[in-house]
């Protein structure tokens, strides 16, 4: 069976129509046995001047159809018809090798196919090619979520796969926008590997990244200088790991805002400069968070609370928290504190964990304490019982070592409150 010229692309047809051309007259002048042929093939007297034309034939016009090639050798033989005998065969004979030529050569035939160019896109096509298209759906110009960009976003995905919570950044848009924007290759991997060399680990990177997304939009650079300048203030690799830690935005202030910090804490507190670095590192918050809160508490343990200055400088060392805790909650604590419990100023500042611990746990413990007759907190008489224990150790030790109780009892007792 004849191949079909529609089973060939249609762009190929143009680009082999002078190759079409050649073949043609090539057919007219085949007829002269020994004469030289184009690229340099010979057709030679003792070979099948069939087979002579169909090997070049092929190889030169290898996309039009058979029928075309017998039509064309037809129509050189009438032309010439002294040399039909000799050089072409009987029409069953060239029949028989006309069903053989499909095999002929296939693989340079392949081969030749696959350097062909790409169908150009304005091609046109027919029903059935264009049902076959499978188009990808495009991006929604807008969305609430950042789900529908991950699928089409290598560095949503790789974000997602550090643990990244795309959830809470998608809820800034401006977040959002920057990370669409961004080249995971080109923007992000470099920065990657300076947190890591800061100290963050793989397994922190995640939470870290969800807090501080803001940081792909700093300059690599000027984080470096500020990690330098906390060496400089001989701030060691851990201290620093630890601080960026439990303060992720701390690479995105300037050096002179973390110079100032230091500053203020040093001055305003009296501290010496170790002293202050170890504040700092146990509450890194405190340079980047505002000095309002601090400022606040200061003159409320100084002129509500009564504490004298170097009693503040004590407790705060000691839990650094105070700086930043909750005003209302601190003058609650101190009141039930000092004026219920009947506790003097040093022995608080001794005990300052007491601003740590949420107030209704003072109160429980220190009620039970007193049906029992055992609330006595004077460090100069006997059964006296530190602030301390009252509020560090779980509920199991107070019963059995501070109340002499069982923790059924303590239980009935809170039912009564």
């Amino acid at each position: 069976m004849a191949l079909s010229a529609q089973q060939i692309p249609r762009w190929f047809n143009s680009v082999k129509l002078r190759s079409l051309i050649n073949t043609v007259q090539l057919t007219k002048r085949f007829t002269r046995p020994g004469r030289t042929l184009l690229h340099g093939f010979s057709a030679q007297p003792q070979m099948s001047s069939d087979n002579c034309f169909l090997q070049w034939g092929f190889k030169t016009y290898k996309t039009s159809s058979l029928w075309n090639s017998s039509q064309t050798t037809s129509s050189g033989s009438q032309e010439n018809n002294s040399a039909q005998s000799t050089l072409l065969p009987l029409t069953n004979e060239q029949s028989e090798k006309t069903g053989k030529i499909p095999s002929f050569d296939s693989e340079v035939f392949l081969e030749e196919l696959d350097d062909l160019p790409p169908l150009s896109p304005m091609q046109p096509i027919s029903e059935e090619e264009a049902i076959q298209i499978i188009a990808a759906p495009p991006l929604p110009p807008s969305s609430f979520t950042l789900r529908d960009y991950v699928d089409h976003s290598e560095t949503l995905q790789k974000l997602v796969l550090l643990g990244v919570d795309l959830s809470k950044i998608e809820k800034h848009p401006d977040a959002a926008n920057l990370l669409l924007r961004l080249d995971f290759e080109k923007d992000i991997k470099q920065i990657l590997l300076f947190l890591k060399d800061v100290g963050i680990e793989d397994n922190q990177l995640g939470a870290f990244l969800t807090k501080n997304y803001a940081i792909f939009s700093q300059d690599l650079e000027n984080m470096k200088t500020r990690v330098a300048y906390l060496h400089s203030k001989n701030f060691s690799k851990a201290d620093v790991a630890q601080m960026v830690r439990k303060a992720p935005f701390l690479l995105n202030f300037s050096v002179e805002r973390l110079d100032n910090r230091l500053g203020f804490f040093q001055k305003e507190l009296q501290l010496s400069v170790k002293k202050t670095r170890e504040l700092v590192v146990r509450l890194p918050r405190l340079l980047t968070g505002s000095l309002e809160p601090v400022k606040e508490n200061m003159k409320v343990y100084h002129l509500e609370l009564g504490f004298k200055h170097n009693e503040i400088q004590h407790m705060i060392t000691k839990i650094p928290k105070m700086l930043t805790a909750n005003k209302r909650k601190l003058t609650e604590t101190f009141d039930y504190v000092h004026n219920v419990m009947s506790i003097p100023h040093h022995i608080i500042v001794k005990f300052p964990q007491v601003f740590n611990t949420r107030l209704f746990k003072v109160k429980e413990r220190h009620l039970f304490l007193t049906y029992l007759g055992r609330a006595q907190y004077d460090p100069a008489k006997p059964n006296y019982i530190s602030l301390d224990k009252l509020v560090s150790i779980p509920d199991e030790i107070f019963c059995e070592e501070i109340a002499k109780a069982s923790v059924q009892d303590f239980e009935k007792f809170l039912k009564t409150l």
